[in-house]
């Protein structure tokens, strides 16, 4: 092969380089939504009285349950509608805690609006577990197929995809559920949940972001979220 036979294959592989590059959909841009350091940009959730969550090593950790505490789920300051969110976590033997969207606060729980992507001990969590609640499930709705979850102690990474009706939970690299807000099927699961009595829950477009205290320690870090330009 001659010089410019090489010259014309390597501008050839930066053309379609290029072109490939074009063709792929822009990553929306993120912030952090946790700086590692304090809870600037969360509160709690109807501004209750807490004492459960602490900054601690640079992760956002709740305590565990001691009967002597206050507790609220964590919501985020500002309120979202479409977006990509990331984080990472990790619970202990038995533990319990979620991330839900799109939380308004005119109910007396964040559960009440805001559908969660579930955290869970799957194998160590006391009693009879459904297939819902477990780990990266669409809690009460959809089951999780398929999860790639870690053991117990060790971190995991997370991703919740909402745009517009259509959303997504990945885990480790694995999306595991995929839903519409609103369609058929979606409101055929709701009329058989727990939810079936929540007129709240899912109905919001834009709401905030809210992490749960069920009583259990749970450790998160890396919390990133970009907004879909839509």
């Amino acid at each position: 092969m001659n010089l410019k036979n090489d010259r014309l294959i390597t501008m050839l592989t930066i053309l379609l380089a290029c072109c490939l590059a074009a063709c792929m959909p822009d990553t929306p841009k993120g912030e952090p939504l946790f700086n590692g350091k304090d809870l600037t940009g969360w509160r709690f959730y109807k501004d209750r009285d807490n004492n459960s969550w602490e900054v601690l090593d640079g992760t956002l950790h709740c305590k565990p349950f001691d009967g002597n505490e206050k507790r609220a789920d964590l919501v985020t300051i500002a309120e979202y509608e479409n977006f990509e969110l990331t984080w990472d976590w990790k619970l202990p033997p038995q533990g319990n805690s979620g991330l839900m969207f799109a939380v308004v606060e005119e109910f007396d729980e964040p559960y009440l609006s805001g559908p969660e992507y579930q955290l869970l001990d799957d194998i160590g969590y006391p009693g009879n577990i459904e297939d819902w609640q477990k780990t990266a499930s669409n809690y009460g709705m959809h089951a999780a197929e398929n999860a790639p979850v870690k053991p117990v102690g060790e971190w995991n990474k997370s991703k919740l995809v909402v745009n517009g009706n259509h959303v997504q939970h990945w885990l480790n690299g694995t999306k595991v559920v995929d839903y519409e807000l609103g369609s058929d099927d979606w409101r055929q699961r709701k009329a058989k949940s727990k939810w079936n009595e929540a007129p709240g829950y899912g109905a919001s477009k834009k709401g905030r972001v809210a992490i749960q205290d069920h009583g259990s320690e749970v450790w998160l870090k890396d919390i990133n979220i970009a907004e879909i330009k839509r």
